[in-house]
């Protein structure tokens, strides 16, 4: 499944989604989104889940909601709700494991 780009218009439907979803704050400036960003790609091959990226500085209003203060900045969201989280890059095995 491709990596949907997360916008406020389009939030609830993701969240809405019957798979788990795993939403990256990111931004364009930020190193280590960078650094994430293969390994995303890289785990969207490998699970069955829905990776959602938000672009902070063009979604504020998201990044408000969820108070975000440091980027990459990684959700997993499961039946709506949110159930695990973690700040900073993270390397394919912890993602694995942080949407188990």
């Amino acid at each position: 499944m491709a990596i949907l780009h997360v916008t406020k218009e389009n939030f609830q439907e993701v969240l809405e989604s019957k798979k788990t979803v795993l939403l990256d704050f990111w931004a364009n400036w930020c190193g280590p989104c960078k650094m994430l960003a293969p390994v995303l790609e890289e785990l969207d091959q490998e699970e069955d889940i829905l990776i959602g990226k938000i672009d902070v500085d063009a979604e504020e209003e998201l990044a408000a909601r969820f108070q975000i203060s440091s980027i990459p900045a990684l959700f997993v969201i499961k039946n709506g709700k949110i159930e695990n989280q973690s700040v900073g890059y993270q390397p394919l095995e912890s993602l694995k494991e942080l949407i188990k």
